[in-house]
């Protein structure tokens, strides 16, 4: 693992501690990698799901590959991007309540961006991750 990651939720800013993610992540000096963003895709090509939650699963799995094959944990994540294409409370919800169990109680910044479309008609969620990597 790489060298620590400074959080901070300011006084000055919202406490974005409490549901889950941080407004600040200070990454000390080293590699920093910047993972695609990633979709209800399978690595065996299989078509991506219907819903949202279950292409929020298959979006975590591919996550997670990511950091396994960066020898990463999400502890190493510095900022995550999340972009839906019907981002309402509801849809959040479901979403964020899969991320938040995927990062386990690490909380990097995170920015969730509400898009038309994604990078195929089916898709409704993409993630992206900025990890810092060991030397």
């Amino acid at each position: 693992m790489s060298a620590p990651i400074d959080r901070m939720n300011p006084p000055a800013l919202p406490d974005a501690g409490k549901v889950g993610y941080s407004q600040i992540s200070i990454a000390r000096p080293g590699p920093l990698a910047f993972v695609s963003g990633q979709v209800a895709w399978r690595h065996d090509g299989s078509p991506a799901p219907a819903s949202l939650a279950e292409q929020t699963a298959v979006v975590v799995e591919n996550l997670q590959g990511a950091l396994d094959a960066l020898q990463a944990s999400t502890d190493d994540i510095v900022q995550m991007r999340i972009y839906m294409t019907d981002l309402r409370p509801e849809t959040q919800e479901v979403a964020m309540g899969a991320i938040i169990g995927f990062l386990d109680g690490a909380q990097p910044s995170l920015t969730g961006i509400g898009v038309e479309a994604l990078a195929g008609p089916d898709l409704q969620i993409e993630v992206e991750m900025v990890v810092k990597v060991s030397a």
